[in-house]
């Protein structure tokens, strides 16, 4: 049984003069009150289970709770839930803490049945959480703090799952569409922080919930703005607009650590940055060979791909470090890791080599598709692979969108490649690999993010076996053994885990997570 816990760029002259301008300012005593926060990427909704996108994540956890989370380890620990404990290998029992809605409503075990069946019965989303809710086949209200949750087969990876499903209040969230979910009436979890206003692309104002099960929260208000433009960012910053950032740009990265009246912090997340690479369809319309054909079907060109391109040096010019390179699809942390995987391939005379086995030896044209303001760095990564990909011959261009558009063109089809990044979010390998690369099931939630158009029977007999294991040693065996088909097969280009980094006017303490979440709780007023 689980314990229960507590739960435009600047330029050099223009950050240099901010920098000591910065020294006439208030320090973050003074809004000790109030954290205003800077994300680097605009959330795309405020329902908590219509899209499965790290900064919807993010901003949902100041306001909703999960039944289980994971700490800035990334170690699972309880949240809404005290404990848990397996009933039978296909049962689980979760005792509920005392805790309130917003509202002033209980928080109840129908509260969370409706929490886990909401995700299945939302249409359109671009990036479903049903992919955590799947499994369930039946939930049992025992008594109001008691829940059972049962699953199709044996599945050990509930616990790990739950961490992504928010529980909302059922009186004020049954039969809201979610276009409809932004307003006070709706916006209705047991965190520690209330909703107040959302301006979309902008910002969202919350208060202190003071009912809150945890204690009094450490800001009496918070407002989150969204600025993905680094050099508004860190002006905020320095103006005191905001009084912490996430995404430190990187050319201003050793400017801020030496900043007497800034703090700073970095941390090695669980976000894998990969290509997609169109493997599946005949006809790709972003890329253009001579016989006609989409090169991107030849495993011998999807791994050319793989060793065109130079991590180190990507990691050492453009990420000023913060740029882990991996073969890997889980970190050393999780489950799955394979040591072996972490030698990363650079051979671009072999890249050439098997371009010409594979039938172009004159190479051919290709478009690759990233975001522009969404990862670190993103649009300048990937300007600089391809570059790398061109002196291979494969002929490259960059279309550089923001992270809203990439999502529109990438569920139409529309990429050949694209450059994404997927923030693990179960402490283990197989989360990324049932959404990103699993042949498409709507039933199990499976690919609904695969702008691959891949699909592998061998790799969904493992993920349905390995899904199945309770044994936590066979269970790392057999994703190791899944890792592999996805890295043998090239089903997505690993390049590198990302590095995530924070920015806080002095006095103010960062709690950097491997996850990425940034939220109120990655900040307090430092003692």
């Amino acid at each position: 049984m689980q314990a229960a816990a507590k739960s435009p760029r600047l330029s050099i002259r223009r950050f240099t003069t901010a920098l000591v301008l910065t020294a006439l300012l208030p320090t973050a005593s003074a809004w000790a009150a109030e954290l205003k926060l800077a994300y680097s990427s605009s959330a795309t909704s405020m329902d908590p289970h219509f899209h499965n996108a790290s900064q919807n994540i993010a901003v949902a956890r100041n306001m909703f709770e999960t039944l289980t989370q994971m700490d800035p380890d990334s170690r699972i620990v309880p949240d809404l839930a005290e404990s848990w404990k397996k009933i039978n290998d296909t049962t689980w029992e979760f005792k509920l803490r005392k805790a309130k809605f917003q509202d002033g409503s209980d928080f109840t075990a129908e509260d969370v049945a409706f929490s886990l069946a909401r995700p299945g019965t939302i249409e359109n989303s671009p990036s479903s959480f049903k992919i955590y809710t799947g499994s369930i086949t039946k939930t049992e209200i025992i008594d109001p703090q008691t829940i059972r949750i049962t699953t199709s087969t044996p599945y050990p990876l509930l616990p790990a799952d739950l961490t992504s499903i928010f529980m909302v209040s059922k009186k004020a969230s049954q039969g809201v569409t979610s276009d409809k979910f932004a307003t006070p009436e709706h916006m209705i979890g047991t965190g520690p922080y209330q909703f107040v206003s959302y301006t979309p692309d902008d910002r969202v104002v919350m208060k202190r919930f003071d009912g809150f099960w945890g204690g009094k929260p450490a800001w009496d208000s918070v407002t989150i703005r969204f600025m993905p433009n680094d050099g508004a960012r860190m002006t905020a910053l320095l103006s005191g607009d905001v009084n912490a950032i996430e995404n430190v740009p990187t050319p201003d990265i050793e400017k801020v650590k030496a900043n007497p009246d800034l703090v700073y912090a970095a941390k090695k997340s669980h976000r894998l940055i990969f290509l997609f690479l169109d493997s599946g369809r005949e006809s790709s319309p972003g890329v253009k060979a001579d016989n006609g054909k989409n090169p991107l079907q030849d495993v011998r060109v999807r791994r050319a791909i793989n060793m065109a391109i130079d991590r180190k040096a990507i990691s050492e010019r453009l990420m000023m470090g913060l740029a882990y390179p991996t073969n890997n699809l889980a970190t050393d942390q999780m489950m799955g890791f394979d040591p072996t995987l972490e030698t990363v391939p650079y051979n671009p005379e072999g890249a050439k080599k098997l371009l010409a086995e594979a039938g172009y030896p004159n190479g051919f044209a290709l478009t690759l598709g990233t975001p522009n303001n969404r990862l670190l760095n993103d649009a300048r990564v990937a300007q600089a692979i391809a570059q790398m990909l061109t002196r291979v011959n494969i002929k490259t261009d960059v279309d550089a969108v923001p992270f809203s558009a990439i999502n529109t063109k990438g569920n139409k089809g529309e990429f050949s490649a694209v450059m994404m990044g997927w923030g693990v979010q179960t402490a283990e390998a197989s989360s990324g690999i049932r959404m990103m690369v699993a042949c498409p099931d709507k039933a199990r939630g499976w690919g609904v993010v695969n702008w691959s158009n891949y699909c592998n029977p061998k790799l969904t007999e493992q993920l349905i076996a390995l899904t199945s294991e309770m044994d936590d040693a066979k269970r790392n065996d057999m994703l190791k053994a899944a890792v592999h088909t996805v890295v043998d097969d090239m089903a997505i280009v690993p390049l590198y885990f990302q590095g995530m980094t924070w920015a806080a006017k002095k006095g103010i303490k960062i709690i950097p997570r491997m996850d990425e979440r940034t939220s109120a709780f990655t900040f307090e007023p430092a003692p």
